[in-house]
């Protein structure tokens, strides 16, 4: 689990553009708290930290705390709107949680001991299925990421979701029981493609010489059809 960070917030005396322009003025930005049954709260954050914070991995996952003029919130990031030019954010979406609060998060898997792996040694290539996996649980319990090991897996060899180390108290929530979360491929897949490609164009030249010699007959029976015929004596 991950730690939480705290930010320091004021509230906004009006929502809208107006309002949320004049945060910025301030260099402050724009946002706002909802959820746990409580009236939205129109805040702007300080962004020392939390622009440090918003590049993280797992950022709408990690739990945060807004000192609010002196009043703590607990909350989690719910979404980021960035400007499209400067990439710097414009406004923040937060919910608000309690601590029997439960919630729907991305959770960011990781891979670990690619080189202790013999399939990769030789030649595989690790495809990754799922970079994230959903789970529903307490905003406490949120596990920070899901770690796999690679160590000894050979060409072919799949990893499902059921070889994961679960917290307790977490959800998983997928369509499948157990669906594929990596697997070690054989890079023979590109190699067929290359050498198809390779065998291919050979043939189409060759293929090139009748075709342009059957033009020809073709050209000179249509040059006869339009000669005049013989004058009759």
């Amino acid at each position: 689990m991950a730690e939480t960070t705290k930010v320091v917030a004021k509230k906004r005396d009006r929502a809208g553009k107006g309002g949320a322009r004049s945060s910025r003025r301030d260099g402050l930005i724009p946002a706002v708290i909802y959820g746990d049954k409580q009236p939205p709260l129109m805040i702007a954050v300080e962004p020392k930290l939390l622009l440090r914070e918003i590049h993280k991995e797992g950022f709408l996952n990690h739990r945060m705390q807004i000192d609010v003029e002196g009043t703590p919130v607990d909350v989690l990031p719910r979404d980021v709107q960035v400007d499209p030019v400067t990439d710097r954010p414009l406004h923040l979406d937060f919910l608000r949680i309690g601590p029997d609060s439960i919630i729907t998060v991305q959770v960011p898997v990781h891979f670990r001991n690619e080189a202790a792996a013999p399939g990769i040694k030789r030649g595989g290539v690790l495809n990754i299925v799922m970079h994230e996996i959903t789970v529903r649980t307490k905003p406490n319990l949120i596990p920070e990421y899901f770690e796999v090991d690679l160590t000894g897996l050979e060409i072919g060899h799949s990893i499902h979701l059921s070889s994961l180390k679960v917290p307790e108290g977490v959800r998983m929530v997928t369509r499948e029981k157990d669906a594929t979360v990596a697997t070690i491929a054989a890079p023979t897949v590109v190699r067929e493609a290359a050498s198809g490609a390779e065998a291919g164009a050979p043939a189409a030249a060759e293929g090139a010489t009748p075709a342009a010699g059957a033009a020809a007959p073709a050209a000179a029976g249509a040059a006869a059809a339009k000669a005049p015929a013989p004058a009759k004596k």
